[in-house]
């Protein structure tokens, strides 16, 4: 079975700068040694659960300032076909955020920026300059990546307007926005994840549960995903596996044979690990 990996990280820790990486930076994980090393497109190998004919690199941190030099370094090192998510700080003057643009687009591989907003989302998404910044990714016909907690309905209300403020900007959500462990919280979660999938402009990937568990079990990955084809519907779900950080809680091929195990008919696990990226990220 074909699989691209729609959300994947490689490191240069003597090229890039990743200062999230470093011990005395947060996140303060007490793990966090075991992802603070080079990784490569060779890590990424899959046995039983399928052939990876693709992936999505999402930058990493490899340096902020310049975001061109991490994709500058991506297409340098990797083989085969991928495309690339480059960092970009939304809520810089409308000038520089342009010109950090044109820059990226000169790179084959871009398809994207991303702008983690987690806990600041909505502080970050009610400026207007960053509204500004959206808008111009929107007519770049860039993609825009993100991460925000289900939990947050300020933050939903925000990127919901945004969405429909712009409704030519594709708006790609990581990790499930994070779905928690206890039954109010997922009841909390459910509602907001069936605002944002009212925007069809918004995408969600099935990641990233060692964010929320590093002892998650495969019954969870089962309800969440559950429920984000219910609300999303099969064509706006991807599976994704946040490599390397996946590696706190499982193996990269263990990763994508849980999901492969998860029982889904032939229809949608095609579209959840294969077209869905194919068609989204334009490869």
């Amino acid at each position: 079975m074909k699989i691209i990996d729609p959300h994947i990280h490689l490191f240069d820790l003597l090229k890039g700068k990743y200062h999230w990486l470093k011990p005395q930076n947060p996140p303060f994980w007490p793990d966090k040694a075991l992802i603070r090393h080079d990784f490569s497109q060779d890590d990424l190998a899959l046995g039983l659960a399928g052939e990876l004919t693709g992936f999505v690199h999402l930058e990493a941190g490899f340096d902020n300032e310049q975001p061109y030099r991490e994709i500058e370094w991506l297409e340098q090192h990797v083989k085969g076909p991928f495309k690339s998510i480059a960092h970009l700080a939304l809520d810089r003057p409308l000038a520089q955020v342009e010109q950090h643009l044109v820059k990226l687009l000169e790179y084959t591989s871009v398809v994207g920026v991303r702008h983690l907003l987690d806990e600041q989302a909505v502080e970050i998404l009610s400026q207007q300059r960053v509204r500004d910044s959206l808008n111009l990714i929107a007519q770049k016909q860039l993609i825009f990546e993100t991460q925000i907690s289900g939990l947050d309905d300020k933050a939903v209300e925000q990127l919901t307007d945004v969405a429909n403020r712009f409704p030519q900007l594709t708006i790609i959500l990581s990790h499930g926005c994070f779905c928690p462990n206890n039954k109010s919280g997922v009841d909390h979660w459910q509602r907001n994840i069936e605002r944002l999938a009212q925007c069809q402009n918004i995408f969600i990937k099935a990641s990233g549960w060692e964010m929320v568990a590093r002892d998650y079990q495969t019954d969870g990955v089962a309800r969440v995903v559950s429920t984000l084809v219910a609300s999303f519907g099969v064509t706006r779900v991807m599976f994704a596996s946040n490599f390397p950080l996946c590696l706190f809680s499982a193996g990269y091929d263990d990763l994508w044979t849980k999901y492969q195990n998860l029982g889904l008919n032939e229809q949608t696990w095609q579209a959840l690990s294969f077209s869905n990226a194919q068609r989204i990220y334009r490869f």
